[in-house]
């Protein structure tokens, strides 16, 4: 039953058009995407994103189970990012450092929907709030990454000491944390029944935009792979052992947030997950100078494939254990 669903992930049409981009750059194809287009698609992931969490938060209600399940992803959101970051600094720049940290401190909705389809074939379901918890964590993270970047860069900081307030200040008011953090807010707030009147545009359409923004990170990803390379095998073990230390501590702490293991499940996955589409959205907007051809890779050419053929089993064999 898993290597179905393994089948069903890969042969994803969303991930199809990654590997049309990668293939289209490596045939030297004149394909491309319009700059103007691009920006559009990445602000309406983002809008689609916060808008659908805002709104299964607003019809699951409210317990202490979502109230602490919310501030466990938080949490994790904020902490991971924090810690990789000085891993990372070690061996790369401040900006480099900064969007791999926010990538892997941010959660993939793509492995989201891989996790809930895992679990569909093991006959369990999480809660609905969990979609709010994914929602809630794909902000911290770049919001974190944001102020550790401006704190330590020269280059930003021309050399002068910037307050924290000052740092949080414009990491809110970064365009793609603004659009996610007040989607969010305003899918939370819209009435129900005028909400239905956007769901075309918030839901229907959102897997077609998504193959098209993926397809633009495969041609990117393709030409930005050969930088990847001269990073050498600390970001290819970073990539894989990361991800699997979150996801297995996410895990197994879920057991004191929450009783379904299905949900504990989908906090592992979030955990161990590397955003491909909020966190390159957010760092081409926030930090030009990170090398996409070094997050993007990381995160969908190695983290993603681990957690679908490893991870899963190895996160549900945690919680089965902790049970």
């Amino acid at each position: 039953m898993e290597f179905q669903v393994l089948i069903a992930n890969l042969t994803n049409p969303t991930l199809l058009f990654f590997l049309l981009g990668i293939i289209a750059t490596s045939l030297k194809s004149d394909l491309e995407i319009p700059a103007s287009t691009s920006k559009f698609i990445s602000l309406y992931l983002l809008f689609s994103i916060g808008f659908k969490g805002g709104q299964e938060l607003a019809h699951s209600g409210f317990s202490y189970e979502i109230m602490y399940s919310l501030l466990f992803g938080l949490g994790l959101a904020s902490m991971i990012p924090l810690y990789t970051f000085y891993i990372l600094k070690r061996k790369l720049t401040v900006s480099d450092s900064g969007a791999v940290a926010a990538s892997y401190g941010s959660v993939s909705a793509v492995t989201f929907v891989a996790a809930v389809s895992f679990l569909e074939a093991q006959k369990m379901t999480s809660d609905g709030y969990m979609v709010a918890v994914m929602a809630l964590m794909e902000s911290p993270a770049i919001i974190v990454a944001v102020i550790l970047m401006k704190h330590y860069s020269k280059e930003m900081n021309e050399g002068k000491s910037i307050s924290l307030k000052h740092h949080i200040y414009h990491s809110l008011t970064n365009g793609s944390v603004l659009i996610i953090l007040g989607s969010l807010l305003i899918g939370l707030i819209a009435d129900s029944r005028q909400a239905e009147g956007i769901k075309p545009f918030t839901t229907d359409i959102f897997k077609g935009f998504l193959t098209i923004f993926l397809l633009e990170m495969g041609m990117i990803t393709a030409k930005r792979f050969s930088a990847f390379r001269k990073y050498g095998w600390f970001v290819s073990i970073f990539a894989i052992l990361i991800p699997a230390i979150n996801g297995c501590l996410a895990a197994y702490l879920g057991q004191y947030i929450t009783h379904n293991p299905a949900n504990r499940f989908i906090f592992a996955m979030l955990a161990a997950s590397a955003s491909y589409i909020a966190v390159p959205a957010a760092m081409r907007l926030a930090a030009p100078k990170a090398d996409p051809g070094l997050y993007i890779p990381m995160a969908l050419g190695i983290t993603f494939p681990f957690n679908i053929t490893v991870g899963m089993p190895l996160y549900f064999l945690v919680i089965n254990h902790g049970t």
